[in-house]
């Protein structure tokens, strides 16, 4: 037994060490070609959508961090059961660190434009983590060694456990930061004229307590996305590339696109996985360069019905075409709430559609547009099982008071926030219990194309009441109440909380 112990502690040391020194040596490589990141982006890639969608409803925007602790634990269980066994035959410890090294080369060299040399970190962390186990099991401190030599193994595993945990999480942290943060902060925006400035009316924000802010924060504003590791892409370093079915092909760099007439709106982004009532949508004001000018110079050609936008990491979304060029504002986007875009919403550029879904438009870290159509090409979503096209449907919130609430009887400020982006709110209406549908005040809003607080004063009685919001767009069309889940195109329903009034 006591073998079995120190044969599980030392596969735990060897396996620490590979992820240990694989992580430092990522810091020369890139960071997607760390084992971790690498083996969970093809995790990220190929389990159903049905699995996501699970993990996004459990874990929320802490999906990927969900994912990533997995797969240490599984790499954990798998080192220690390696480590028991290779306390009987050397050759066993040695075959699994094999298995380890194979399948991280293999997934760090099957990643989107991943470099020749992706290998290296994943091989340089077997080799350590082999010499490790070997010098471990050499010094074993089996069921007949003295208590010197099991203080000794113990102090040896536990130090080396330690060591390669802080260099693993010190590796990690500098290779995910160096460079971009510094290049992100000498980012000079471009001055926008005035009448390329959507003015925000003065009343558009309530400032109740508990109602989301008409402009959402940077640092709040929801983050889903499919990059185990955020793309670090500095200013220098990007282009994009616009091709496919076009006259001209066109390539940009970032100061080029700087120099470009720009424009600044606020515009609501909405995620698909949303359910009713849900927080992962948020409003922002944007800065950038209309994709149809862009597409304009680039000439399309007949046919091409589709813009898939792609990332660096190599996420793509399908845009219809003719969206892109009706002339709402969608935009290659520079700059969130006046300054450039933070690094894990996609700097240094990213897509803004207002109306649509952000899986078939919101690439964050964009590097190509590719003029294509719907019947070539099926976008990273769209091949597991999502709509192509996702134009955003007609939804309300109630943000106050909070479901589950225990309010005063008398005067209560009922209040949330609607959206049916590039179609625009019209009426909010609340009912109470089983009662008639009351209209709820609007308050103004920039454009079409973000969503609208509203409010309503309600005479509370004593009792439990159920309170309900519906919201109509300026087309006349009602959200429905029929319930179905955010997949394939989004959820529908009405959004209804409990509260008991005291």
């Amino acid at each position: 037994m006591q073998t079995r112990r120190f044969g599980a502690l030392a596969g735990l040391a060897a396996a620490a060490v590979a992820l240990g020194v694989a992580e430092a040596v990522a810091i020369l490589t890139g960071a997607t070609t760390s084992p971790l990141v690498s083996v969970g982006g093809v995790v990220i890639d190929s389990v159903p959508a049905g699995v996501k969608d699970l993990a996004v409803s459990v874990f929320y925007t802490y999906d990927k961090l969900a994912l990533t602790i997995g797969t240490i634990v599984v790499l954990a269980l798998f080192a220690a059961v390696i480590g028991i066994l290779a306390t009987r035959r050397r050759i066993i410890g040695y075959i699994g660190i094999a298995v380890f090294g194979v399948v991280g080369i293999a997934a760090a060299l099957s990643r989107h434009n991943a470099p020749w040399y992706a290998f290296a970190p994943t091989l340089a962390g077997a080799l350590a983590g082999a010499a490790v186990l070997r010098w471990l099991l050499g010094h074993e401190a089996g069921d007949n060694a003295t208590l010197e030599e099991r203080r000794w193994f113990l102090r040896a595993a536990a130090y080396t456990l330690a060591v390669a945990a802080v260099a693993g999480f010190a590796s990690r942290w500098w290779s995910t930061r160096r460079g971009v943060e510094a290049d992100r902060a000498a980012i000079d925006l471009p001055s926008v004229p005035p009448d390329r400035v959507a003015p925000l009316p003065p009343q558009a924000d309530a400032g109740l307590p508990g109602l989301a802010p008409f402009v959402t924060p940077n640092k709040g504003f929801y983050l889903i996305d499919t990059a185990l590791v955020v793309p670090r892409l500095t200013s220098e370093d990007w282009k994009l590339r616009i091709h496919g079915r076009v006259e001209k092909e066109v390539t940009i760099g970032y100061r080029e696109l700087l120099e470009r007439p720009m424009i600044e709106r606020y515009i609501t982004l909405a995620c698909v996985s949303n359910e009713v009532g849900g927080g992962l949508i948020g409003n922002a004001k944007w800065q950038g360069v209309r994709v149809a000018d862009l597409l304009d110079e680039a000439r399309p050609r007949p046919g091409a019905d589709q813009v898939v936008s792609r990332s660096i990491d190599g996420f793509t979304a399908g845009t219809p075409t003719a969206v892109l060029r009706d002339g709402r504002d969608a935009m290659l986007a520079i700059a969130m709430n006046g300054e450039p875009l933070p690094i894990e919403h996609g700097f240094p550029v990213r897509m803004v559609v207002p109306g649509l879904y952000g899986y078939v438009s919101a690439t964050k870290w964009l590097v190509e547009l590719e003029l294509t159509s719907f019947a070539d090409f099926d976008a990273y979503w769209i091949k597991r099982g999502w709509s192509a096209q996702g134009p955003i449907k007609t939804q309300s919130r109630i943000d106050t008071p909070r479901d589950g609430a225990n309010p005063h009887a008398g005067e209560v400020m009922i209040a949330g926030v609607a959206w049916a982006q590039h179609r625009g709110i019209a009426k909010v209406e609340v009912r109470v219990d089983d009662g008639p549908w009351q209209a709820a005040t609007l308050l103004p809003v920039p454009s079409i194309d973000t969503w609208r607080q509203w409010t309503l004063k309600w005479r509370a009685t004593p009792g439990r009441h159920r309170l309900t919001v519906r919201a109509s767009d300026n087309g006349g069309q009602t959200q429905t109440d029929a319930v179905a889940p955010p997949a394939p195109d989004g959820a529908t329903g009405w959004h209804s909380i409990d509260v008991e009034v005291k």
